[in-house]
């Protein structure tokens, strides 16, 4: 045995000086234990639906270059109420490694289990306002997920059949003559309704619509989040708006109350997607969905203003949907591991082709200027259009008191559709409950 482990490394050492290196070294074997790398396992806990299947993919392509690294995925999300989710899984013992917050209010809850990430080598790249509503006593505690923007998005070939043209739509004038011009015509193009209104997701109107009042009220999400009261100054433009999708929307069973039973899966699948509806209030991240039902649909869609009647016209709310965040409680290795695919999903070659094409995501970071890089479907591009003519307004509702948004003013929205409230109470609702949040 001595001399043939003799005879071994003599046949090494010959074939290393000709330059030869197969056969001499370890060959399989664990690749982690090999390396001295420890084994760590990142539990991811996210709340985007539309990311799911992208997001998989991407951490089995991260895991097959990180051999130490293994990483579970779990979604919580679409009608689910991410927040009460996430608190039901710290709770439970079962504490995530990475997850997502919403801005300042969600920071500030969080700080305890939050990971300062000031040192992140993506922070130099991320565009400018994205970082501020994540940022306490000096430190940064998220990472932006990407940029979202939302309005009405209509399906052009409806249009067209209409003779309607979409580019003349910039005031609320404009956009009532164009959906009643829809509703004369239903007939003809074949709808149910104008507007689907997804009455059930209080997230729909209580966060996203009421932000177009908001984001008029006060300058960002800090300004927002340091409100002690609201005037609620624009409620009444902001009701225009609301009723205009409750009188021209989608009914199933020919009341307002029966709105309230309308979730994002028939409003953008079963009636967008399907065109039974020309219009509905929703943002770039529903393409997928859209195109998953007709691809040609999906490939002719374009997304209107929400015009405040008299204030803000012609503009789209832009921002952040959600922040990545690392638990600071984790042991060093898996912090440095999460740390580390965050890195590679936003900023390598391989991570960046995958953030536009597979998640088809418009990113908040520098470099991604490249031909190959740009947004590829047509949602995405009319945020961009928007944000590069400066036709937003940035998204405020980050700011609002914790569950105040969806679990408050969503709520009396709900009631208002139903006509169990009026709007006066509805508004004199929102002031109340938003300064006793802030006591």
């Amino acid at each position: 045995m001595k001399n043939i482990k003799k005879l071994l490394a003599l046949a090494c050492a010959l074939a290393l000086t000709g330059g030869i290196m197969a056969g001499c070294g370890k060959t399989g074997g664990d690749t982690a234990k090999d390396s001295g790398e420890q084994k760590v396992t990142v539990d991811i806990f996210q709340f985007k639906v539309e990311a799911k299947d992208a997001l998989e993919k991407a951490t089995k392509e991260y895991m097959n270059d990180h051999k130490n690294v293994t990483i579970n995925l779990q979604t919580v999300g679409g009608g689910d109420d991410y927040g009460a989710a996430l608190k039901s899984k710290f709770a439970s013992g079962q504490e995530p490694t990475l997850y997502n917050i919403g801005g300042t209010q969600d920071a500030l809850d969080w700080k305890e289990k939050l990971e300062d990430l000031s040192d992140q080598p993506w922070v130099s790249q991320a565009f400018d306002g994205t970082l501020e509503a994540v940022k306490l006593d000096g430190k940064l505690f998220g990472m932006p997920f990407n940029q979202e923007g939302y309005g009405f998005i209509y399906n052009k070939e409806l249009f067209k059949k209409a003779g309607i043209d979409p580019n003349a739509i910039k005031t609320y004038a404009d956009l009532e003559k164009a959906v009643q011009t829809l509703d004369s015509k239903k007939k003809d193009l074949g709808l149910e309704a104008v507007f689907a209104l997804p009455g059930k997701e209080t997230w729909v109107t209580g966060l996203h619509l009421s932000n177009v009042a908001f984001a008029n009220e006060f300058k960002n999400v800090v300004d927002t989040f340091n409100a002690k009261k609201i005037d609620f100054k624009h409620n009444a433009g902001l009701k225009k708006l609301l009723d205009l999708q409750i009188k021209y929307g989608y009914k199933p069973a020919g009341s307002n109350k029966s709105i309230n039973s309308v979730d994002y899966a028939t409003q953008v699948e079963q009636k967008f997607g399907l065109g039974k509806v020309a219009i509905i209030q929703q943002g770039n991240w529903a393409y997928g969905s859209i195109e998953g039902i007709d691809k040609d649909l999906a490939a002719n869609v374009g997304i209107l203003p929400m015009p405040l009647d008299g204030v803000k016209e012609g503009a789209i709310p832009v921002g952040v949907p959600m922040y990545w965040a690392i638990n600071s409680t984790k042991d060093d290795a898996t912090k440095k591991a999460a740390k580390d695919f965050l890195n590679w999903l936003y900023t390598s070659d391989k991570g960046k082709e995958m953030i536009i094409k597979d998640f088809k995501f418009i990113p908040a970071f520098k470099g991604y200027e490249g031909d190959n890089l740009q947004p590829t479907d047509p949602l995405a591009k009319e945020v961009l259009k928007h944000s590069n003519e400066g036709n937003t307004m940035p998204w405020v509702f980050m700011g609002y008191p914790t569950g105040w948004g969806m679990d408050k003013l969503g709520t009396d929205i709900q009631k208002y559709i139903a006509g169990d409230i009026t709007w006066d109470k509805l508004v004199e609702n929102a002031k109340n409950t938003w300064s006793e949040a802030r006591k």
